[in-house]
């Protein structure tokens, strides 16, 4: 299908993370044929468009113009023109500028269409030796201050392997710091993915080999072992609908009590608590 200009349609289109050779021939085709492409930086964007014969018009989409540029793309559309969303590298959206043009254009009832390919996310999961059901992508952490300890706090009860961005400066701190909340956890660091000098350094939290830290290049993804218990502790269950049916039944607070003890293995003061205070909303 022809993209032409009578789209009204926001293409995401994942270019390479270094190799370019993972550019799919779909994306190279959806870049040809849309209207304009906007771009984290029309630099990045310009050698991978030369590199391919692309002279679709650019312009920049970043953090500090979105406000201003997200209107005139969405006019754009609303006259029936189409465009793709890039990134500097990999898939739109992931730590990457863009939910704001497309949450408008949903807004506006625009289409949406995916273009997937490389991502850092996945490469580095599926390198990492690490259990890849569940994770979690948790972006870059905050860069100091209490809001990173908090945030990094947050990452202790998560099951799956937990997928996170740092840079080069600062994974030697953040290993430390994940080290320091999570405990002895297994870890992998990837680097240069896709590129000629493309590296996976495993190891433990608190063990990564430091002089090899200090030689990391280029925006680095880790991948942390998630909480291995955090599987095994069942969800508290939710009282409410047992307690109901059994008052419903005519039954008084202790018996209800005595049998929500009996069925959950709670103490019998603790599941007397409860039905009191189920009591008390349903009055």
């Amino acid at each position: 299908m022809t993209v032409g200009e009578s789209g009204g349609c926001v293409y995401v289109v994942a270019t390479p993370i270094g190799n370019l050779e993972d550019f799919s021939l779909r994306a190279q085709r959806i870049l040809r044929e849309v209207g304009l492409i906007a771009c984290e930086d029309t630099r990045r964007t310009a050698k991978l468009c030369t590199h391919y014969g692309i002279g679709t018009r650019r312009v920049s989409l970043h953090a500090h113009n979105e406000a201003r540029r997200v209107p005139q793309l969405l006019r754009r559309l609303d006259g029936g023109g189409s465009l793709a969303l890039v990134s500097d590298a990999g898939t739109p959206l992931l730590s990457d500028p863009g939910s704001r043009l497309v949450a408008a254009a949903l807004a506006a009832g625009h289409r949406v269409v995916p273009v997937p390919g490389p991502s850092a996310i996945l490469a580095a999961l599926v390198a990492s030796g690490l259990p890849t059901e569940p994770f979690s992508f948790v972006g870059f952490p905050p860069r100091r201050g209490g809001g990173r300890r908090a945030w990094l706090a947050r990452l202790r009860g998560l099951a799956g392997s937990i997928v996170l961005f740092e840079a080069p400066g600062r994974v030697a701190g953040t290993l430390a710091d994940l080290a320091d909340v999570l405990g002895p956890r297994r870890v992998a660091l990837a680097r240069e993915l896709t590129k000629r000098f493309e590296e996976v350094v495993r190891g433990s939290l608190g063990e990564v080999e430091p002089l090899r830290l200090r030689e990391l290049r280029g925006e680095v993804t880790i991948v942390v072992e998630g909480d291995a218990g955090a599987d095994a502790r069942e969800p508290e269950p939710d009282l409410d609908p047992l307690i109901d049916s059994w008052l419903a039944e005519g039954l008084g607070t202790r018996e209800t009590a005595r049998r929500v003890a009996v069925a959950l293995g709670l103490a019998t003061s603790e599941a007397y608590r409860r039905v009191l205070e189920r009591t008390r909303q349903r009055s």
